[in-house]
């Protein structure tokens, strides 16, 4: 398995992508290649002190920004970090690409370069949710398709099944639907068309699930269009770390508080890592013909580093090839 890693994508690079590798290499024992700016990349791994032999760097010379248009990037940045890894990808199925780069220009390379899984209309993007029930929640799309139709969402759910069971070990998960209400009518005719496709589709269909108990759901996999899915994903974030924010200010704010955080300090460092994403690394691609992963915009080295590492599982235990053959079934 190659690892191929865009040292150029995110906010933080290549400082947090160079260290989430270096420390990627030793756990894992795997070869990683970061496409890139070899200057900048060899300066990272002078200031962290690496000398060893299973970071390969592969230059590039132009980087994909979040304002490029996506259509475009393909044509026109050919030699960018995140075109030519895409492009390895290509070469070799069996490999992975991990991304903190740009959503659009990743799922536009995705489809354009690798093409979709036949019988999958459109690829889609997956996070984990904390949730009640102790193991994460897959919510999926959080942004690859703003627009959507039913039949996507029916093929989200399935994709999402096979990458829970295999990745979180969660038999027969059962799927949810985010909408307005729990009655089969509520909705707009895409979710009311969704709800049928899903409840026919042979999934553990358990319904509408509405926003206020996304967290509460006995749901292991929520579905929606990827315009509301990135609507919760960011509100979610927004509002953990106001909250984090707001209980360290409180609990700073004389002595006595500052004593009662002591006495809450392993609760309170539990209750955010439940809801730190950069516990649950990236978003895997799914329903392309590779293992792509997207990071978060502002993953620092622990995040990239756990990205790193569910792309990894996601090939050891061949998601990919279970979905095509799930898909395939249906065909």
């Amino acid at each position: 398995m190659n690892i191929y890693v865009d040292g150029m994508g995110g906010d933080n690079a290549p400082e947090a992508i160079v260290e989430a590798c270096v420390k990627a290499v030793g756990d894992f024992n795997k070869k990683i290649h970061i496409l890139g700016s070899e200057i900048a990349i060899n300066n990272e791994l002078k200031k962290i002190g690496y000398t060893g032999t299973d970071i390969e760097i592969i230059n590039t010379t132009e980087v994909v920004e979040n304002e490029d248009e996506p259509s475009k990037v393909i044509r026109q940045k050919k030699d960018s970090s995140m075109v030519v890894g895409i492009r390895r990808l290509k070469e070799d199925p069996e490999s992975i690409f991990v991304s903190a780069g740009s959503t659009g220009a990743l799922l536009a390379g995705g489809t354009l370069l690798l093409g979709r899984i036949k019988g999958i209309q459109r690829p889609a993007l997956t996070i984990a949710l904390p949730s009640k029930k102790g193991t994460p929640t897959l919510l999926l799309d959080v942004g690859a398709n703003a627009d959507c139709k039913a039949v996507y969402l029916e093929q989200f759910a399935m994709m999402a099944s096979v990458y829970a069971e295999n990745i979180m070990g969660i038999q027969s998960p059962k799927v949810g639907l985010i909408n307005i209400g729990t009655e089969a009518n509520k909705g707009s005719e895409l979710y009311k068309e969704a709800y049928v496709l899903l409840k026919e589709s042979g999934v553990n269909f358990i319904g509408n699930v509405e926003s206020r108990d996304l967290v509460e759901s006995e749901a292991d996999i929520l579905v929606c269009d990827g315009f509301t899915g990135n609507v919760i994903l960011k509100l979610t974030e927004g509002l953990s770390n106001y909250i984090m924010g707001s209980l360290k200010r409180s609990m700073t704010s004389n002595i006595r508080s500052k004593i009662g955080a002591l006495l809450l300090k392993p609760a309170l460092k539990k209750f955010k890592k439940q809801f730190d994403y950069k516990e649950y690394g990236g978003a895997p691609l799914l329903g392309v013909k590779a293992g792509i992963i997207k990071a978060h915009g502002s993953s620092d080295a622990k995040a990239f580093y756990n990205a790193i590492r569910q792309g990894i599982i996601f090939q050891e235990k061949k998601v990919l090839e279970k979905i095509t053959n799930k898909t395939v079934e249906k065909l």
